[in-house]
């Protein structure tokens, strides 16, 4: 079912929130760049702690056993979180979260933003999209790592207990480093004049490799395995045909309510029997990345600082020995470019006919440092560039593990990073690593 209608979005606080943009791309935008921040600035885990979020937004926290889950107020002092403390550890962390992104719409201080308070028809939309930036809160890019096989869901959320987060937050990860063609949608109860209750799909996620379908919005049918998880955490599955009209693998779990329904969400697996043609996961190989295996047009990938104006150690070195006209080329080029200016810029340099080098400026500086070098959001910037031109000259796309040497970054927050920007725009990519050494005998 690839036409499904999209959410009319009439909540007025997400239309001032995403102006003209799709909501759901807009929050998550939006709550990546921050998490991405955070990163920068040294925020670790699994679990990590949307506390950290808070603090680097001047947040105050408060317990308070009065309040059902949490809520934000306005006062004289800036923005407050009041959470109850004698909630589950995991619901306390997700409701935080979930009130820190309230702050990202620009109403949020015009009245109490209460989870678990009395709500306006179609404040589900407000919520919906506070969930989804809670979610990437408390399980935030690179804190799984790629999955190359999926339980059942009943395995799954035992495994979403060792992250102590919730099963909404474990299955949106999940789906997003995935290298098995799968999806998750998350669906929402409404209840009509006559009191039958019908599910509608708030949201849906696949992952980089999964058919692009639009759910949105779409209304479940009635006799689907949706209308039987009627409580927090009971499962199901069957073999059904309203999502592909196809038959499709979906398994289904009992999600928390939105504040003031009676029945929960349910949140669905799907298990795609194909993925999206001409998608393929990230090839990882052991092997030199000046020797690229690929025929054709071929860009090699190199992480570098805002500083040089020569490439510099490590792979940089080899490649400006191996080719030291693109060395020049990129001298060149940097050296037009105010260093203030330099961040988020690749430059590409001709190697030869079918081979480009691009530099990627995501690293501010360089040598000892508290905190990583890494730019997080100017290396999203970067391979944004690097795909186009990808895409433009129809080259695949070659690197080492970049941004995990003197950047100090986390690949598994990078990997994702590539997933999202090049493998779901449908470019084959090979990341290169050096071979395991041989273990040296010990004679003595």
């Amino acid at each position: 079912m690839t036409n499904a209608p999209s959410i009319n979005w009439t909540n007025a606080s997400v239309r001032a929130f995403a102006k003209n943009a799709d909501p759901l791309t807009a929050m998550e935008e939006a709550a990546r760049a921050l998490v991405l921040k955070a990163r920068e600035k040294g925020w670790e885990g699994p679990p990590y702690n949307p506390l950290h979020i808070a603090e680097m937004l001047e947040v105050q926290i408060e317990a308070n056993s009065s309040v059902a889950d949490a809520r934000l107020v306005a006062t004289e002092s800036g923005p407050k979180i009041e959470f109850n403390p004698q909630q589950p550890r995991e619901r306390v962390r997700f409701s935080i979260a979930h009130e820190i992104a309230h702050l990202l719409f620009p109403d949020w201080s015009e009245q109490i933003r209460n989870r678990g308070g009395d709500k306006t028809p179609d404040d589900w939309q407000l919520e919906m999209l506070c969930n989804l930036a809670a979610s990437e809160f408390v399980l935030p890019i690179g804190s799984l790592s790629a999955a190359t096989d999926i339980p059942p869901i009943e395995d799954l959320m035992r495994q979403r207990r060792d992250y102590d987060v919730s099963a909404e937050a474990f299955l949106i990860r999940l789906a997003k480093i995935s290298s098995q063609p799968i999806g998750i949608f998350v669906s929402s109860p409404t209840v009509s004049e006559n009191g039958t209750r019908h599910y509608r799909i708030d949201y849906f996620i696949g992952s980089p490799t999964a058919p692009k379908i639009r759910l949105s919005g779409m209304a479940i049918p009635d006799e689907s395995i949706v209308h039987r998880c009627t409580a927090i955490g009971h499962t199901d599955r069957s073999v059904e045909s309203w999502v592909m009209d196809k038959p499709t693998q979906i398994e289904c779990v009992g999600l928390t309510a939105y504040p003031g329904s009676v029945y929960p969400r349910v949140a669905g697996l799907v298990r795609f029997d194909q993925g999206q043609e001409n998608h393929r996961p990230i090839r990882l190989l052991h092997g030199n990345v000046l020797e690229p295996r690929n025929g054709g047009k071929k860009i090699i990938c190199q992480l570098v600082n805002d500083k040089a104006i020569k490439w510099g150690g490590g792979v940089a070195r080899k490649i400006a020995k191996r080719f030291p006209d693109a060395e020049n080329a990129y001298s060149e080029k940097v050296m037009q470019i105010p260093q203030g200016e330099r961040l988020g810029r690749v430059i590409f340099s001709e190697a030869s006919d079918d081979l480009i080098i691009a530099s990627l400026i995501g690293q501010e500086g360089f040598g000892p440092s508290l905190f990583p070098r890494i730019r997080y959001a100017e290396l999203q910037t970067c391979l944004e560039q690097v795909a186009d031109q990808a895409s433009s000259i129809g080259a695949s796309i070659h690197m080492p593990k970049i941004g995990t040497g003197s950047a100090g970054g986390d690949w598994s927050t990078i990997e994702e990073m590539l997933d999202d920007v090049m493998v779901r725009a449908g470019l084959f990519v090979t990341v290169y690593d050096v071979p395991p050494k041989r273990a040296q005998l010990e004679l003595f």
